[in-house]
């Protein structure tokens, strides 16, 4: 135990970056295992890509539930590793359409079957009594509702109220 996890739900956040983090670092030592040099982080973008085919950059931020300035940082990474390329949207001039190149999709071929041993140890690892996957579909439903400010918010207002 350490001074974070003693903290409980005071450290939520810290625990749940804490857990990103290394399933990140884990998942790039599996990626490089299987001689691909793929950055964790660039998945969101790259998967929806793969599915969804042509998006703009507003459409993708919807996607992948980033900020559009988190998604443009991504997506300047992966045109640098010329991933993907964009181009001007024919219908409206002022939307660039993001997409694959052909390296990007190879390199997606190259990972599905990664993605498949990467599956079966998530399974193992949150397949427990109080199962992560489905607590955090339960958290983020909830948020939907009413948002941490907000709940906080009200707390505060029901504490100055006497309440």
């Amino acid at each position: 135990m350490n001074i974070v996890n003693d903290l409980g739900l005071l450290a939520i956040a810290t625990r749940l970056q804490r857990l990103a983090e290394q399933l990140r670092k884990d998942g790039l030592l599996i990626y490089k295992a299987h001689g691909i040099d793929f950055e964790p982080k660039w998945f969101p973008v790259m998967y929806t890509l793969h599915v969804k085919h042509v998006l703009s950059v507003v459409e993708l931020s919807a996607e992948i539930g980033y900020s559009h300035p988190s998604t443009i940082t991504l997506l300047k990474e992966l045109e640098t590793q010329k991933l993907i390329k964009s181009k001007k949207d024919k219908a409206d001039e002022r939307k660039r359409l993001v997409l694959l190149t052909e390296k990007g999709s190879a390199l997606i071929n190259q990972m599905e079957p990664v993605w498949q041993v990467m599956i079966a140890a998530t399974a193992q690892l949150t397949e427990t009594k109080n199962n992560l996957l489905k607590a955090l579909e339960e958290v983020e439903q909830q948020m939907e509702v009413q948002s941490f400010y907000q709940r906080a918010k009200v707390i505060m207002d029901s504490k100055r109220a006497g309440g």
